[in-house]
């Protein structure tokens, strides 16, 4: 049973159409990553899976919930899919801690006990134990961005989505978040959808890669063969960009 699943599906913003015809799979404990230049759709299609976004046309169906459906409550979406940005979106005025706390306390009722042992072994995770008791500012970008990874599997969601994780941190900062992401994606019964531009770890890790153009799939390759080998001459112009 696909967690993800894309049919015939079309997104305008006014007269602009920043979704073509969009058919896309994922399974399962799959690993996708979306590549392709800026503008191309990628974030866009990937806001539309929590319901960021809104669809004009097709369907959307995500773990089992069909988005094209008025009635399709998406705060319990939401809870099954869990969403890190490009920028962190961590409340400033609450500890570490508290950041991680928060949605299990209000939307899943998980007692104050159970909540803080699990944010504790998060924070372990992701190799912040130390700061729980510091406050966002205090941190790093590349800090802030893995405790945004933590607040999202405190959720225990059943699919994660990435857009564009770590095109807002310093470089030094970078390895740090795509190790965590590494991490999670061997985890088989995690969902990955990503849209990145770090291309060693689209290598690394993804199981599939979805290159996008125009707010077109252009291309739909498993990982090996689209780097030595993609169809697409566009996105082999894109990679040959890529890698000079």
């Amino acid at each position: 049973m696909s967690m993800i699943e894309f049919k015939d599906v079309e997104k305008y913003y006014g007269e602009f159409h920043a979704l073509h015809d969009i058919n896309l799979k994922v399974e399962k404990g799959e690993t996708v990553v979306l590549l392709g230049p800026s503008g191309s759709g990628k974030s866009t299609l990937i806001r539309t899976v929590n319901g960021l976004e809104s669809i004009e046309g097709g369907q959307l169906i995500v773990n089992n919930q069909d988005l094209a459906n008025p009635k399709t409550d998406l705060n319990r979406l939401r809870k099954d899919v869990g969403m890190v940005f490009q920028h962190f979106n961590l409340y400033a005025n609450k500890t570490i801690l508290e950041n991680i706390m928060l949605a299990p306390r209000l939307v899943l009722h998980r007692d104050e006990t159970s909540n803080k042992k699990m944010a504790m072994e998060l924070l372990d995770r992701v190799d912040l134990a130390d700061q729980a008791n510091k406050y966002p500012s205090q941190l790093s970008g590349g800090q802030q961005q893995r405790i945004a990874i933590a607040r999202s599997l405190a959720m225990e969601p059943k699919a994660l989505l990435f857009d564009e994780p770590t095109s807002a941190l310093d470089p030094e900062m970078v390895n740090g978040v795509l190790k965590i992401m590494r991490e999670i994606a061997q985890d088989s019964s995690m969902t990955m959808l990503v849209v990145t531009h770090e291309m060693g770890f689209a290598k690394q890790v993804a199981d599939r890669v979805i290159f996008m153009a125009d707010g077109k799939i252009l291309e739909d390759a498993p990982t090996e063969q689209f780097f030595e080998n993609p169809s697409e001459p566009r996105a082999r112009q894109f990679l040959s960009q890529i890698v000079h």
